[in-house]
């Protein structure tokens, strides 16, 4: 194994986050991704296109609803995702090593839960990890890699413990996992990266290719040494600053910008040689409430630091009222707040710590602050690559986690 690639197959792939950091590894073959966005999927063909210069990426990169698992394995013709052979003719003879993946998680998401009046109970994609597993059944890697959000370990959808029926499951299919999943989640903070964000990630080892010969005892050894390494791989943390400040300083123009039918609020409309860093349109009101709660951190006022003070700005802005404060300024001397895919709608909880700039952050500032590469390019309408983003694993935690489970299969495979 340790001479030749390990081949992947990335599931849910978004843009491509989880897999850039297999990449980056290296050592690690993409044989195919499946993912059901349109530009998502645009985004990561065009990455392993140009950047891992695979000749083929527009067929690798499978857009089409897993759920249709038949469909998926053996090709479709479809009005909407278009036509292809399926997973099974890219495959072909070649063995799959490890599946990565993690299925859509707005039915795990404790803020996704609060916001829906039954609590996501009714939510299909409660059950997508048994699309998921079907896949896994299928290929029978010797590893999987499964990420999704804290809210997991608490979600009850139809009252037995969701945690419980994924153990079950994975058990079935034949694949060992760590057996209390609060001890596979991590701050990805801890990791080095400038954000604060949970996730849970789930190992699965084939029971039935690391336990022959009778060894009972050969998976759940790889468990461990997986997650005492992955813990040992903690480092000090780093800042908002060191990620995205030294990025060209974006600031409110005089007067709005029209360009190609298109309005701007601030200049340079857009920054030479920086991929993706073009400020989103703020409204006069948004600027300068920006500008206060920017310049108030700054000048160590700090009247607007708090859930109370801003939620009573908020009700004075905007004559609403809400339970929670839509307002937070990024601290240029900490890991910035999580980068959601909600940054698709607004960006009020993800303001510039810079109080000239008074506007919330780019493009290009968010997917630093998941740390893709700066030549990582998002395509798509603006909206859609913040949503992206927001969705995606950071690439250099996932880059860690890579290097990780290479260590195990060299030692073990």
């Amino acid at each position: 194994m340790s001479k030749k690639n390990i081949n992947t197959i990335d599931l849910f792939a978004g843009c491509g986050g989880l897999l850039d950091g297999f990449m980056q590894a290296k050592g690690y073959n993409s044989l195919a991704c499946v993912e059901w966005e349109k530009y998502p999927c645009e985004t990561l063909a065009h990455r392993l296109a140009h950047k891992w210069k695979h000749k083929n990426a527009a067929n690798e990169v499978i857009r089409f609803d897993i759920q249709r698992t038949e469909e998926l394995f053996n090709g479709f013709e479809d009005k909407e995702y278009g036509n292809h052979t399926g997973l099974d003719a890219i495959i072909g003879r070649r063995k799959v090593d490890v599946i990565i993946g993690g299925p859509p998680c707005q039915a795990y998401s404790i803020a996704g839960r609060i916001r829906d009046a039954k609590g996501m109970k009714d939510d299909y994609r409660n059950y997508l990890f048994e699309s998921y597993l079907r896949v896994v059944a299928h290929y029978k890697p010797k590893f999987f890699i499964f990420e999704n959000v804290v809210g997991m370990l608490s979600a009850t959808p139809d009252g037995t413990p969701i945690v419980t029926k994924i153990k079950e499951a994975f058990s079935n299919a034949g694949y060992a996992v760590i057996e209390d999943f609060k001890a596979a989640l991590f701050d990805v903070a801890d990791f080095g990266i400038p954000q604060h964000r949970q996730r849970v990630i789930i190992l699965g080892v084939n029971k039935d290719f690391f336990n022959r010969n009778g060894n009972e005892d050969a998976s759940t050894a790889i468990l461990k040494e997986f997650y005492e390494t992955l813990e040992s791989k903690k480092c000090r943390i780093k800042t908002v600053k060191e990620a995205i400040g030294d990025l060209p300083p974006l600031k409110p123009s005089k007067e709005v910008i029209k360009l190609n039918g298109k309005k701007y609020s601030h200049t340079p409309i857009k920054s030479e040689g920086v991929l993706n860093h073009i400020p989103r349109f703020h409204s006069e009101r948004d600027i300068r409430i920006f500008k206060l709660l920017a310049s108030d951190i700054e000048q160590g006022h700090n009247e607007y630091v708090n859930a109370t003070a801003l939620k009573k700005l908020y009700t004075e802005v905007t004559g609403k009222e809400s339970n929670i404060h839509k307002f937070y300024v990024l601290r240029w001397d900490e890991p910035s707040n999580t980068i959601p895919a909600h940054l698709y709608k607004d960006g009020l909880r993800h303001i510039h710590p810079d109080s000239s700039q008074a506007r919330s952050i780019t493009v290009r500032e968010a997917a630093r602050l998941q740390t893709f590469a700066d030549d990582f390019e998002f395509l798509g309408p603006m909206m859609a690559q913040y949503k992206m983003i927001g969705n995606a694993v950071p690439s250099a935690f996932a880059l860690i986690i890579a290097k990780v489970l290479k260590k195990i299969i060299k030692k073990y495979c």
